[in-house]
């Protein structure tokens, strides 16, 4: 008897949908690319993404929500200077901007209405660039199976920075033009300017590097959290304990650097033996308290003088 057999589907991520079920009886179309929603299993069959992101996505996705609330916040202090007393509503508003933008962009998620996502796992770096991986069987014509393998986490990202985007443009200016007294008329929106052009470039990033951010977020926290740390520091010229409790502002500053550490230790141990991970959190103050101990002894006029004096 003859035997119908299929071409074989190229491609890493070309495969076939499934046309019609007829009890345990699959109809499959041709090979090409899985519709939005769906990826290819061992198969090469498109089969829908009907899973829940793990600990480490939301981590993920929890990293790349704080990306324009990092940066609003810099930018709003950077701004107003000591001349405001409205930076902290303007801080205020930036997180109820992202905030709402972050909760609407889960709700309109699939399945929609909910703050649950169905999603499809991430297997592998390649997951992120299926663009790359189109095949071409005779050399001449490409084969485009172009598609989200890792739903939603990819376009995730997009719709919320819109969002964040929209809502700062609603609220922010209203604002800013009724309390930022203090500031200069070019001064007081240098703020939002500032966030046009971040805002593109978190998207060109999403888009080139989410595949090689989502495995390097946590470092990059850590890494980040410690630079930034001993620069404010520095700058700020914090040498004692008795620096940061005058100055609460300062103390606030060291314990937002302090959650964005434990972030880091909790994304990358990703919490799965409580019992080993937990303890690592206890290092989250070693770096600022070894900074305020030290810092006497590093003087640069302490060290030029004695220096002298050797000479």
């Amino acid at each position: 008897a003859a035997v119908d057999i299929q071409p074989a589907c190229l491609g890493l991520y070309c495969g076939r949908t499934v046309l019609s079920v007829n009890g345990s009886v699959e109809t499959y179309g041709d090979c090409g690319v899985c519709p939005r929603g769906q990826r290819t299993d061992d198969n090469k069959i498109c089969r829908e993404c009907l899973g829940s992101p793990d600990r480490y996505d939301w981590l993920y996705l929890g990293f790349m929500a704080m990306l324009p609330l990092v940066l609003h916040w810099f930018f709003i202090e950077w701004y107003s200077g000591k001349k405001s007393s409205s930076a902290l509503l303007q801080h205020l508003t930036a997180l109820l901007e992202c905030s709402v933008a972050a909760v609407v962009t889960l709700l309109l998620s699939d399945p929609v209405g909910s703050l649950h996502i169905r999603s499809c796992p991430v297997k592998k770096l390649s997951d992120w660039y299926t663009m790359l991986y189109n095949p071409s069987p005779d050399y001449i014509t490409t084969v485009h199976c172009t598609h989200e393998a890792v739903y939603p986490l990819y376009t995730i990202v997009f719709i919320y920075y819109a969002f964040c985007l929209v809502l700062m443009m609603l609220l922010r200016p209203l604002l800013v033009k009724k309390i930022a007294c203090g500031l200069g008329r070019s001064d007081r929106f240098k703020s939002i300017y500032a966030a046009l052009y971040f805002f593109p470039i978190l998207t060109v990033l999403q888009a080139v590097g989410g595949g090689l951010l989502y495995y390097a977020f946590p470092y990059i926290i850590l890494v980040l959290s410690l630079v930034t740390l001993a620069v404010y520091m520095s700058a700020s010229e914090v040498e004692f304990f008795k620096d940061l409790l005058v100055r609460k502002k300062r103390l606030v500053v060291l314990f937002s650097h302090w959650l964005l550490h434990a972030y880091g230790i909790i994304s990358i141990s990703k919490l799965d033996k409580l019992e080993q991970d937990l303890p690592l959190l206890a290092l989250v103050p070693a770096p600022a308290l070894f900074y305020l101990m030290t810092a006497k002894y590093t003087e640069p006029s302490r060290i030029l003088s004695e220096g002298g004096n050797g000479h």
